[in-house]
């Protein structure tokens, strides 16, 4: 008696990264995609003029914390002969700061930026080169949130950079994972600086992503415009618009793609028929805000203590230098 598999067999666009995150996301219920699909090249552009946006206080604000306490978060860090290793670097535009205070104690200082845009990285190797020759300046294309084995290939002591609140676009579980994988990549002694968005006033976090210039909506449905673009899909992403919402109860902004009209989508590629009732949505993104308490606590649980902390004058971010404890966990 043979044995027959019930899963049905798929076309071979959903065996591709995009492809199969579109397919388990639009027939999932209820509907979600992942937030990395944001960052095509337009996408990507979309992010960088959205960090310039007045409502959108995060990024200035920690660059901020890095321009008044850079040379104090590298003494703390007591960085001689230090490797700067960041994770989602992207252009590295906020992350010079670091760098400039890093050659201030040690003269020169190697820094391997990561991320999966090899155009960003590319962009940050030109900046650096020409900007600080005392940098060496070493991209490796990856996505670290699947492999982070570069991290361990890199030799001496090491500082790892993740900052930008990035850790708040995943799911609590998810963060503490990757924060866990991430320290079992360190020796004792290496040290973690995380940047994180505080929790505040909901008026605020809401102006955030939700500009007047409409720039976060055209983020947020640029992700429809890349499926229609590398998928075929056949709809229209102006019949949905963006939705940003605070959770309360789970400390977190949300960004949804609400469709304003019933419709069915067809994306031929994925040979898939896809239906939505009007104002029914795909959660497209989580943001997740914190306090000095659950930071500390997301750190402990994955094997950092935190040595030190700076934050602004509102106390509306925070950057945290944790060191790896002395057991991999």
């Amino acid at each position: 008696m043979h044995a027959f598999s019930s899963v049905p067999c798929l076309p071979e666009a959903a065996s591709t990264p995009l492809g199969a995150e579109v397919y388990r996301g639009l027939t999932a219920f209820p509907k979600k995609l992942s937030p990395w699909l944001f960052y095509d090249q337009r996408g990507s552009e979309l992010f960088e003029a959205i960090t310039e946006l007045p409502e959108y206080y995060l990024t200035r604000t920690e660059r901020g914390i890095f321009e008044q306490f850079g040379d104090e978060i590298l003494a703390t860090a007591d960085a001689k002969k230090l490797s700067m290793i960041e994770l989602g670097a992207g252009t590295a535009t906020k992350t010079r700061l670091l760098l400039d205070a890093a050659v201030r104690r040690q003269a020169s200082v190697e820094y391997y930026p990561i991320d999966i845009s090899t155009t960003a990285l590319e962009e940050a190797r030109r900046r650096i080169g020409e900007e600080q020759p005392h940098v060496s300046c070493m991209p490796i294309v990856s996505d670290y949130t699947k492999d982070m084995s570069d991290v361990h290939s890199i030799s001496g002591r090491r500082l790892v950079l993740y900052i930008g609140s990035s850790i708040g676009n995943f799911e609590p579980a998810e963060a503490a994972k990757l924060l866990r994988r991430l320290r079992g990549q360190l020796g004792a002694g290496d040290l973690l600086l995380l940047g994180v968005d505080h929790v505040k006033d909901r008026f605020t976090l809401l102006k955030a992503y939700n500009d007047a210039a409409g720039v976060t909506a055209e983020f947020n449905r640029n992700m429809l415009v890349r499926i229609k673009r590398e998928l075929g899909a056949k709809f229209r992403p102006g019949l949905f618009r963006h939705r940003a919402c605070w959770n309360e109860r789970e400390d977190r902004i949300e960004m949804h793609l609400e469709s304003v009209v019933a419709q069915e989508i067809a994306i031929p590629a994925l040979e898939l028929q896809v239906s939505f009732q009007r104002g029914e949505s795909i959660h497209t993104e989580n943001s997740y805000k914190f306090t000095p308490d659950s930071v500390a606590e997301m750190l402990g649980r994955s094997g950092f203590v935190v040595r030190k902390s700076w934050t602004d004058a509102k106390k509306w971010f925070g950057v945290y230098l944790a060191e790896a404890g002395e057991s991999r966990v």
